[in-house]
């Protein structure tokens, strides 16, 4: 099912990973539901954010130069961008990583290697329950949490 946006077209996704690898895995599990956007560091995430605000981030945590949480902090700073949902995609599975993550609002963790119906169930979750809370706010009806 083709999940489509509120601005009409499909919901689009921007993958932020260093590995070409990992990239096109994802462009291949995603590409037939969403539009994917792929770039591969935490900077040029940031400057395509700059004039794009994609439906979900998939955001990669070991990146050189800028980390993953080093660019998640910078999203969630920028203006009209910081309620975008992020799913933290990472072979990183240690406690710290995952509560730095939970503290800067991350919707979602998923290990790599990635199950292809892991990753699409998750990201559908996201997005349904972005949309449901949105409705919830519009029609003035408590969010529940």
């Amino acid at each position: 099912m083709i999940q489509t946006s509120a601005r009409g077209g499909r919901k689009r996704i921007l993958a932020v990973d260093d590995a070409a690898t990992i990239l096109l895995r994802i462009t291949d599990t995603l590409e037939k539901y969403y539009e994917v956007i792929t770039v591969n560091s935490g900077v040029r995430a940031l400057r395509y954010l700059e004039r794009v605000k994609p439906d979900l981030i998939l955001l990669d945590i070991r990146m050189t130069p800028k980390n993953g949480f080093e660019t998640l902090r910078e999203i969630r700073d920028m203006k009209d961008r910081a309620d975008i949902p992020v799913i933290m995609l990472t072979a990183m599975e240690d406690k710290d990583s995952v509560m730095e993550g939970i503290t800067l609002g991350i919707s979602d963790y998923i290990l790599k290697p990635f199950a292809p119906d892991d990753l699409l169930s998750r990201i559908r979750r996201v997005l349904e329950d972005g949309e449901r809370q949105y409705a919830q706010a519009q029609d003035g009806t408590e969010v529940e949490g």
